[in-house]
């Protein structure tokens, strides 16, 4: 069931490719407009890494963000129609390559980053898994893995607050949006753990805070690697 779901998580994400970049591109997204787009930005560049890795690029622009502050970066992500646009606009370099493949080793020879970000693009289970497994090996001595996502406090609404699969939706985003994408759910300390047993540790936490609702709008997470002592 978990592999049927993931499948269908990258279905959506194909079909909506095109919807998906008009509302990046025209700031139709309120929360990203208001808070979170900014809030990722400020906190990778705090750390003024050198090389970047976005993955789960989509249309690329936290990318071209990025590159326009002399940081090197690469987007990737596993659909085909969303490196398509990236491309287009340019201003970063984007390749096609699922978190399957980076898991398998497809991004070894790029690394190593000082910076590694995950903005909203980690909606799977097994699939995410694998991919935590691999960043400890993609990331520089200084480097640091950035992972925004939905708040799991406020993201859990009325349902019972554990791990699990949960229907997708696009209420709010549009008619233009069609077939919305099952998610993985996951607790605070789920993901803390899950960190943990990928070979990362929390150096970080940040809750940036809607500034009409004044609750968290996303959790972020900075993770550093424990990489073994020379």
């Amino acid at each position: 069931m978990s592999n049927e779901l993931e499948a269908e998580v990258l279905s959506s994400w194909q079909v909506n490719a095109a919807a998906w970049t008009a509302a990046v591109q025209q700031g139709k997204i309120a929360s990203r407009r208001l808070v979170t787009d900014q809030a990722i930005l400020a906190a990778v560049q705090q750390h003024q890494p050198a090389r970047v890795l976005d993955l789960g690029c989509g249309e690329g622009w936290l990318a071209r963000r990025l590159a326009e502050q002399g940081m090197q970066v690469l987007g990737v992500d596993a659909i085909p129609a969303l490196i398509e646009q990236a491309r287009q606009r340019g201003g970063a370099e984007f390749e096609v390559c699922s978190y399957e493949e980076i898991a398998a080793g497809a991004l070894a020879a790029a690394g190593p980053f000082d910076a590694l970000i995950c903005n909203f693009s980690l909606l799977g289970k097994e699939s995410v898994e694998r991919l935590l497994r691999a960043v400890p090996a993609l990331l520089s001595q200084r480097g640091r893995l950035f992972v925004q996502t939905l708040h799991p406090v406020v993201a859990c609404g009325e349902e019972p607050y554990r791990d699990g699969w949960r229907p997708g939706t696009w209420e709010g985003f549009g008619p233009e949006f069609t077939q919305p994408a099952p998610w993985y759910f996951r607790t605070i300390a789920a993901w803390i753990n899950l960190f943990n047993a990928c070979g990362l540790h929390l150096a970080e936490c940040r809750e940036p805070l809607h500034p009409q609702t004044r609750k968290p709008a996303a959790i972020l997470f900075i993770c550093a690697a424990r990489h073994p002592a020379a």
